[in-house]
C-alpha cells in the first residue's frame, strides 16, 4: 500500500500514481493537464434527456470499492491490488469518494476520485448500463459546485470528456490553480 500521507502530499503537488503492467508504480504530472472547468461544464442534449427521465438513482460513497473494481474491469488497467487497497484506505479516511449511478437496484456505473482542499481529482469512471457514468459525472459536477470546489482535475482529456467541456491547460497554470485550491477547506461528503 502507498503511504497515505505521501500520496496526499503528491496530490497537493499535482502528482498521481498509476500501476504499470509490470507491477511497478509510476508517478505522473502531465503537461498539459486535463481539467473540466465547472462553470464551463456542458451537458449534451441527449444526456439532458436521460437526466430528465430519472431512470438512475445517484448515491455517494455507498459502494466505493465496487466502483473501483468496475473501473478496473477493462483490458488494460492501472488499478491493481496496491492501488485498490490504497484508495479504499483514502476513502476510509474521508479523502476518497465515489459517485454511483444505480439502475433497478444494481450499480450501473460511476466514478471515483480524491477530494482535497477545493480540488477533486477524478481517477476513473465506468458503466455497465449506457449513460450511467455520464449521469454520475453530472452529479459530481453538481456536488462540486454546491460544495464550493474550484478545480476538477481529469489528468488527461479524452474525446469522451471533451464533449463535456474538458480542456487542457499548461502544467504551470494547473499548478497555480492547484496551489490556490489547496488553501480552501471544501467538504465533499454531506
Amino acid at each position: 500500500m502507498i503511504p497515505l500521507e505521501f500520496l496526499l502530499a503528491a496530490y497537493r503537488e499535482g502528482v498521481f500514481p498509476m500501476s504499470e503492467p509490470n507491477g511497478r508504480l509510476a508517478w505522473y504530472s502531465p503537461d498539459p493537464r486535463g481539467v473540466l472547468p465547472l462553470e464551463a461544464f456542458y451537458q449534451p442534449h441527449g444526456l439532458r434527456r436521460v437526466m430528465r427521465q430519472g431512470k438512475f438513482e445517484i448515491r455517494f460513497n455507498t459502494a466505493f470499492r465496487e466502483v473501483m473494481e468496475g473501473c478496473a474491469r477493462r483490458d488494460e488497467t492501472w488499478i491493481d491490488s496496491q492501488i485498490l487497497a490504497t484508495y479504499c484506505a483514502l476513502h476510509a479516511q474521508g479523502y476518497g469518494h465515489s459517485v454511483e449511478a444505480w439502475f433497478e437496484g444494481k450499480l450501473a456505473g460511476g466514478l471515483y476520485g480524491v477530494a482535497l482542499g477545493g480540488a477533486f481529482f477524478g481517477e476513473s469512471m465506468f458503466h455497465d448500463v449506457t449513460d450511467a457514468s455520464k449521469v454520475a459525472l453530472v452529479a459530481l459536477v453538481e456536488r462540486l459546485k454546491t460544495q464550493g470546489f474550484g478545480l476538477l482535475d481529469l489528468q488527461w482529456v479524452t474525446p469522451h470528456l471533451a464533449q463535456f467541456g474538458a480542456r487542457e491547460i499548461p502544467r504551470k497554470a494547473y499548478l497555480a490553480q492547484l496551489k490556490e485550491q489547496m488553501k480552501r477547506a471544501c467538504i465533499f461528503a454531506e
